[in-house]
């Protein structure tokens, strides 16, 4: 049975940092990543990471964002620095598994930036 836990939302202001983990179990996994939801909009791809280390960020948090990832642990992580008010969301962990390349969906945690 595949399950994706993910920690580290919360509240922080302009400008802070906030780090996100994601523990996935129940298979082996090839992509993982972290997309997000903000109220009234469609959901969008963040950052996301293949087994082999490649990685794509969303245009809006180049350079701000680090996604990284422990296979051993099959942990994904989200540094997100120089926060903005326009972050704030529901982010989501997702995982594709190696061999049936379903994917899998976290229960989301929420990021507010504000002062």
């Amino acid at each position: 049975q595949v399950q994706l836990v993910e920690s580290g939302g919360g509240l922080v202001q302009p400008g802070g940092s906030l780090r996100l983990s994601c523990k996935a179990s129940g298979s082996i996994f090839n992509t993982m990543g972290w997309y997000r939801q903000a109220p009234g909009k469609q959901r969008e791809l963040v950052a996301a990471i293949t087994r082999g280390g490649s990685i794509n960020y969303a245009d809006s948090v180049k350079g701000r964002f680090t996604i990284s990832r422990d296979n051993a642990q099959n942990t994904v992580y989200l540094q997100m620095n120089s926060l903005k008010p326009e972050d704030t969301a529901a982010y989501y962990c997702s995982a594709r598994t190696l061999l049936s390349q379903r994917d899998y969906w976290g229960q989301g945690t929420q990021v507010t930036v504000s002062s």
